[in-house]
């Protein structure tokens, strides 16, 4: 009986250590998962993807490529000396032939997209936000209408520098989007934008704003 009852032991030990590792799997699984993030290493991917940007951007200014444009943050004089993250990179997709510029307390209609850098799950990037819906283009849609005092500084640094038919990438540091907290759900902290947009119209302060002509712009 004793060597039977040490059989039925061991046996009873085998079983409760074979459920426990069995237990321990989806733990084990769930444990993995949670190291796959969709921003993984969010903070140094955006810092050294904006240095390298920025250094870039600077050698082909330098260079004489006229299509590439660092803008100081709007509200800072041309005189302060400032870390590069005040700044806003830009490529000069297609310029326009409006003449002056929107000013701080302007209203603008816009065409734009913007996005994150790339990501685990989005390899061109997370598109957060865009006035083309549903798989629109600039030609068929009415464009976005804002006031320019209402956007993040480096969208307002880009639309203050654009004439009327201008279309641009632009790249935005954290600091001058939605720096270290974010924005909801859908922008982490730390996140360079990136921005296409297309000037349409600008509106000086206490002048009223006309309806969208969809087909004037069409055919024009």
């Amino acid at each position: 009986m004793a060597t039977a009852s040490g059989k039925w032991l061991k046996a009873i030990m085998a079983l409760h250590m074979f459920l426990f590792a069995f237990l321990l799997l989806p733990t084990s699984c769930s444990e993995e998962s949670d190291e796959v993030e969709e921003f993984l290493n969010w903070e140094k991917t955006n810092t050294d993807y904006w240095n390298t940007l920025y250094s870039e951007a600077s050698q082909r200014i330098a260079a004489g490529d006229s299509s590439w444009k660092i803008l100081k943050k709007w509200s800072l004089p041309d005189t302060l000396h400032t870390a590069n993250t005040q700044y806003i990179v830009v490529h000069v997709l297609n310029e326009g032939t409006g003449t002056g510029c929107p000013l701080y307390t302007d209203s603008i209609r816009v065409h734009y997209t913007g996005k994150l850098l790339p990501s685990t799950s989005y390899k061109d990037g997370y598109e957060f936000d865009t006035s083309l819906t549903n798989g629109a283009t600039a030609e068929n849609s009415a464009p976005a209408q804002f006031l320019v005092s209402q956007m993040t500084d480096g969208f307002a640094t880009a639309v203050q520098h654009m004439h009327i038919g201008d279309r641009w990438q632009v790249y935005v540091p954290s600091d001058l989007g939605y720096g270290s907290v974010g924005s909801g759900s859908t922008i982490p902290g730390y996140s360079v934008l990136v921005f296409d947009v297309q000037l349409v119209s600008y509106y000086r302060a206490g002048t009223d704003v006309p309806d969208f002509q969809a087909k004037k712009w069409f055919f024009e």
